[in-house]
């Protein structure tokens, strides 16, 4: 059986450290992109959802035949 004082959780003991100053963009925001690079990131993506990754290549032989 749990007691009252093993059921705390210290990850809750303490208070939650501040936020990354670098998480929060401040200032100017990123060109978008222009058609040509949104149509090329596409032809990209469709490219790489297509194809099959290689396979590392496998011993044609069986330990038994050593």
């Amino acid at each position: 059986m749990s007691s009252p004082e093993r059921d705390v959780d210290h990850a809750l003991a303490y208070p939650e450290p501040p936020a990354s100053p670098l998480w929060h963009r401040h200032g100017a925001k990123g060109r978008p992109l222009t058609p040509a690079q949104q149509r090329r990131n596409r032809e990209l993506l469709d490219i790489a959802q297509r194809t099959t990754r290689p396979r590392s290549p496998r011993p044609t032989e069986t330990l038994a035949e050593n």
